[in-house]
């Protein structure tokens, strides 16, 4: 009995998936789980998204899953479409389609509306 308890307990757990990480700070930056640099949008109000359809084709919302909860200056934001973005101090965080490797940052500045999310 005790054995199929186990089994059972080992099942349930492998079968919920584990939450993404928080976003984190990195050589000055905000960076996601994979070190990518965050960016910020102008045109963004404080806890919503203007970065939707094209917009959101060139510039990746960080999205969070189900079980990601808020903490401190990070909260989650609902997107239009419904799914939770990731903001830092009410500021929505975006990936650039364009950077490549961790450390990249080629979308700082962009359109002069796009920056690098720092703390």
């Amino acid at each position: 009995m005790k054995r199929m308890l186990l089994v059972a307990a080992l099942t349930i757990g492998a079968a919920l998936p584990a939450a993404a990480e928080l976003p984190q700070v990195s050589g000055g930056k905000l960076v996601d789980e994979d070190r990518m640099t965050l960016y910020t949008f102008d045109r963004d109000a404080p806890g919503r998204s203007q970065c939707d359809s094209a917009c959101a084709a060139s510039w990746p919302p960080a999205l969070a899953d189900a079980y990601d909860k808020a903490s401190g200056a990070w909260s989650l934001v609902k997107r239009d479409d419904g799914r939770m973005q990731w903001a830092y101090k009410g500021h929505p965080l975006y990936r650039w389609k364009m950077d490549g490797k961790p450390g990249d940052a080629g979308g700082d500045g962009m359109g002069g509306m796009w920056h690098v999310a720092r703390p």
